[in-house]
């Protein structure tokens, strides 16, 4: 069996410290082993067929709605850190496979809009109810535990990846928020090094290409960038990025953690927090976050009082499928309906928001009779 080479060559290839994709703590659901390929190699297949994942490319990054067709999105995001990540992984020799699952699956949870759209959707949820919040690693690992359909080879339709431990834990622990990195050392690690590799090529990434990004938009220019850091980092993007890759395989190599050098983490902290404050805050497309809280907040509270308007994803939601009457149902369970609402709104791509607040606010005229 082509899997079983597969493993034979982890065991032989693989750094002490990697994740052997037979050494898994396995699946919530037990399955059989696929003749060809790993656990691991099998987990980045179902995040690749996956709905949510097709989605990610209608979904913000940053800048909303921009009318370029270079800005990223957060397919695009999701597939640079997967490089990055990967990139670290085979070079520290661990599992690279491991590496790639997590980095394509940790972002499916996410609202659209960016985090504009998880702030308020987080803060509509405390608003109605002081047992829930929003936050994208833990819907993203939903999503891949309880809300993504898939069709099993015997034809059967089933919820859920059934994606295996490692892969999960990755997925769920790989956010940082604005934080920097220094702060983060006795934070909730994920469990295997691939899953901490995923967690700071996130932020590489990110900067990176959000510096890019605000340099095509004439929000920032590249001598605006402090001298201190491109001292250190570089004075370009590209030299930026590689420095921050290769000195993350260079500080990691050898150890139990992913790590990077003291000045070069410390450099990387300064160019995050100037990006906040320029593009994340300070930016004039950022002004049109204002909008976003109005509309989502309205679509929210619009679902809240009328659930039924959610029609065929309320009807197929894995919570209410076996109920008869599911409107009936959740309009009796406060915290199912706050839930089914979370799941809705985040599930929309930019584009599907828009187009629902705007069925939903405007009237459709009848057509004219000459």
């Amino acid at each position: 069996m082509l899997r079983q080479e597969y493993e034979k060559l982890e065991t032989e290839l693989l750094s002490p410290f990697a994740t052997l994709s037979n050494k898994t703590k396995g699946r919530a659901t037990p399955e059989t082993k696929d003749p060809h390929r790993t656990e691991f190699q099998r987990d980045v297949d179902r995040i690749l067929y996956s709905k949510a994942f097709r989605r990610l490319q209608y979904k913000t990054q940053v800048f909303i709605a921009p009318k370029g067709d270079h800005y990223r999105n957060r397919l695009t995001h999701t597939l640079e850190v997967m490089t990055i990540s990967r990139s670290i992984s085979r070079a520290l020799r661990l599992n690279p496979d491991l590496t790639e699952a997590i980095a394509l699956g940790h972002d499916l949870g996410h609202s659209p809009f960016g985090h504009a759209g998880e702030a308020i959707i987080d803060k509509k949820c405390k608003e109605y109810s002081s047992h829930l919040h929003f936050f994208h690693p833990e819907q993203s690992l939903r999503v891949v535990d309880i809300l993504e359909k898939r069709l099993k080879s015997n034809g059967k339709t089933v919820f859920g990846l059934n994606l295996t431990y490692e892969v999960r834990d990755g997925i769920l622990k790989h956010s940082k928020g604005l934080a920097n990195l220094s702060e983060l050392k006795n934070a909730d690690m994920p469990a295997t090094l691939e899953g901490q590799i995923v967690r700071i090529a996130d932020r590489i990434a990110y900067i990176h290409h959000d510096i890019d990004d605000a340099i095509r938009a004439k929000i920032i220019n590249e001598k605006d960038i402090p001298n201190s850091i491109r001292q250190i980092l570089g004075k370009s993007n590209s030299k930026r990025l590689s420095t921050m890759i290769l000195d993350t395989i260079k500080a990691s190599k050898g150890k139990d953690e992913i790590c990077m050098s003291k000045s070069i983490e410390n450099a990387m902290d300064k160019l995050k927090n100037f990006l906040t404050e320029k593009v994340y805050i300070g930016s004039s497309p950022k002004k049109e976050e204002k909008k976003v809280f109005r509309m989502m907040a309205y679509l929210f509270d619009h679902y809240y009082n009328n659930p039924e308007d959610m029609g065929d994803y309320l009807k197929y939601h894995p919570s209410v499928l076996k109920i008869k009457n599911p409107t009936k149902y959740i309009k009796k369970n406060k915290e199912k309906k706050l839930q089914v609402i979370c799941d809705y709104l985040s599930s929309m791509t930019d584009r599907f928001a828009i187009q629902t607040f705007y069925d939903i606010t405007t009237p459709n005229p009848l057509p004219l009779n000459d």
